[in-house]
């Protein structure tokens, strides 16, 4: 809607993405921190998280907590977006992915809270399902919209191969594969929280650099113009801040598979537009980490039947073995930060 009135009434300072960016962060910001209250309020009789049986124990004292503030954030998002954003194929294809697994992370919410049971909500087959068919959906709109399908690795300047038509599927995988490994990373208070705002972050600093033809040109980066997502990076970073003053431990609110999902989706989708699928291995390392824990857990169980760890995904096992909830997830928060740092520094070093 700014954007507009730079367009239509010469008001030159909506044109500037640094002032609608920061003005989309302020907005998200602000709209969370004054609806996740009346939000709560409402959950604690309404919309409370059931505990998984075989949780650790430590966790059963979470029962009864707010659950799907995933929806207030997002929600929040997408309002600051349409104040925000101009809105083109690219940012088109971001709120579709947004409006699209939110709805997966709705309906699987709104399930368990009914049945009151944590496995009660869509079995994994549907969810699975769901998340293929909107992706390859997601996947054939960038590809249709002439998207470059150039694979990029990093530390390395020049694309390996065009990929063609295989940019579908590829691009379905990344953003199955982050979907979920966000999704399994939320289970600690704020876990999935910061590592989230510093891939944001990390994305919303490649997103401008390749939208911008001289800093692509002098960094032998891509151009494309996606600066616009810029935007839409710095207000999802602004609603998660919003977020974890409620996340962060004790939570108040969990985000529910309707924020974890959704967030997940999303950075796969603007990694793709950033050309730095295979950069996810740094911008997304703790999302990585707790999904290798799973695979190599459950493929473990099956071959040898033994387990590698006390428990999957791996933050758990690291409850188990003593150390503090707190401890586990600051230290998570640490691991993100630096690899997110070595994400931006490979944009050098090329």
């Amino acid at each position: 809607m700014l954007y507009y009135f730079y367009e239509h009434f010469g008001i030159n300072l909506f044109h500037y993405i640094s002032v609608r960016a920061f003005l989309g962060f302020i907005i998200a910001f602000g709209m969370t921190l004054y609806l996740m209250p009346k939000f709560i309020k409402w959950a604690k009789t309404k919309a409370t998280q059931p505990i998984y049986d075989l949780a650790p124990e430590a966790h059963q004292q979470k029962a009864k907590t707010p659950t799907m503030g995933g929806m207030v954030f997002l929600i929040s998002s997408f309002i600051a977006l349409i104040f925000t954003i101009k809105f083109h194929i690219y940012t088109f294809t971001a709120i579709l992915t947004m409006v699209l697994f939110m709805f997966i992370g709705f309906i699987d919410d709104k399930a368990k809270i009914m049945g009151n049971n944590n496995q009660a909500g869509l079995t994994p087959k549907q969810k699975f399902i769901l998340q293929w068919a909107f992706s390859f959906l997601i996947s054939g709109v960038i590809y249709y919209s002439n998207f470059d399908t150039n694979l990029y690795i990093p530390f390395y300047k020049h694309p390996l191969f065009d990929m063609g038509i295989f940019a579908i599927p590829f691009w379905a995988l990344v953003i199955v594969a982050t979907t979920n490994s966000v999704n399994l990373t939320d289970g600690l208070d704020g876990l999935a929280t910061v590592p989230s705002i510093f891939a944001f972050l990390s994305l919303a600093v490649l997103l401008y650099l390749i939208g911008n033809v001289k800093f692509a040109e002098y960094l032998f980066l891509p151009h494309f113009e996606v600066s616009e997502l810029v935007i839409f990076s710095t207000t999802l970073i602004g609603a998660l801040i919003g977020f974890l003053w409620f996340n962060a431990h004790p939570a108040e609110i969990f985000m529910g598979d309707s924020g974890s999902l959704t967030i997940g989706a999303l950075i796969g989708v603007l990694a793709i537009f950033a050309k730095s699928e295979f950069l996810l291995i740094f911008i997304g390392f703790i999302f990585l980490v707790e999904s290798l824990s799973v695979i190599l857990q459950v493929g473990s169980f099956k071959l040898r039947q033994k387990r590698i760890f006390k428990m999957a995904p791996i933050h758990h096992h690291f409850e188990l073995v003593g150390w503090a909830e707190n401890k586990i997830i600051v230290r998570f928060w640490i691991i993100s930060f630096i690899t997110n740092l070595i994400a931006i520094i490979s944009i050098k070093i090329r």
